[in-house]
């Protein structure tokens, strides 16, 4: 049964099983790589995408869930690294690795989108589920401080 929806702003339908994670339809099926698996177990951040505005750990979403829905994964937030979250994260120097980056970014953005001006609290309280192994935690914190100044 094939299932529609829209990713990053283009209409899509995908003939998958109802139960798949999103992610595994973002990656494989849809061949959208900068959504990353981390846990899979929705502990981690890694996989953060936005379903009708809204940060998910789409590890843990089945596809199912995103039927007539809208989906945006870091491919859609900018493809070329105009977002002014991205910018920042640049700006900042907030990765090292990069591994867990694109969920961090998504998480704030969703974050940003809620809370324009965000306290030390808010970010904090907000991203609490994204893991940085790295520990970049102050710098991420820094640019998204950065990116709300700039008006993402």
């Amino acid at each position: 049964m094939a299932i529609a929806f829209s990713i990053n702003g283009k209409s899509t339908s995908v003939d998958v099983p109802a139960d798949t994670p999103l992610l595994w339809v973002i990656r494989d099926t849809l061949g959208l790589t900068g959504t990353k698996f981390g846990c899979g177990m929705a502990q981690c951040g890694a996989c953060t995408v936005h379903l009708e505005g809204e940060a998910v750990r789409s590890c843990s979403v089945p596809v199912s869930v995103a039927a007539g829905k809208k989906v945006t994964t870091i491919e859609g937030l900018s493809a070329d690294g105009s977002h002014p979250l991205q910018k920042a994260w640049v700006e900042a120097e907030a990765p090292q690795c990069g591994y867990c980056q694109s969920g961090q970014i998504m998480q704030a953005a969703a974050l940003l989108a809620k809370t324009p001006k965000p306290s030390d609290a808010d970010i904090d309280t907000a991203m609490a589920g994204n893991i940085c192994r790295c520990g970049t935690y102050n710098r991420i914190r820094a640019a998204i401080h950065l990116a709300a100044e700039k008006g993402a």
